[in-house]
């Protein structure tokens, strides 16, 4: 765990990382991310990992500062989906990859006897 980077979050809410002895803003938290490095972000107060509520700040923060129009149909989806939040949408996404995965697993020993067959019988054929 000596890999991830602290970033403990004080009352004024500025946030400051440990490893660079500095302040730093959300957009450099994000640089910090797109970099490949771990971060955990702890409230200096209540010493709470608040890293998620963190990440999804820089996230809104990010799309706020976008000027390209965001996916509305997706944001529909993400609402109607059984919890209404993207951790709940991407877990059901990754869900039904799962069980996709799982069937062709399934299905796979019988799709390829298929195409053999398929393949003896066109050559039987000529």
């Amino acid at each position: 765990m000596n890999n991830v980077r602290i970033i403990k979050r004080y009352q004024n809410r500025k946030l400051y990382d440990t490893h660079q002895s500095c302040y730093v803003t959300l957009e450099e938290i994000a640089q910090i991310i797109r970099e490949g490095h771990e971060i955990q972000v702890i409230d200096n107060k209540s010493k709470n990992d608040i890293t998620y509520q963190t990440q999804i700040q820089l996230l809104f923060d990010q799309e706020r500062k976008s000027t390209k129009a965001g996916d509305v149909e997706l944001l529909k989806r993400v609402i109607r989906a059984e919890e209404g939040t993207f951790t709940g949408y991407i877990r059901s996404i990754e869900g039904l990859e799962s069980v996709k995965e799982r069937e062709a697993d399934t299905f796979q020993p019988f799709m390829q006897n298929e195409l053999n067959s398929g393949i003896e019988t066109s050559t039987t054929l000529n």
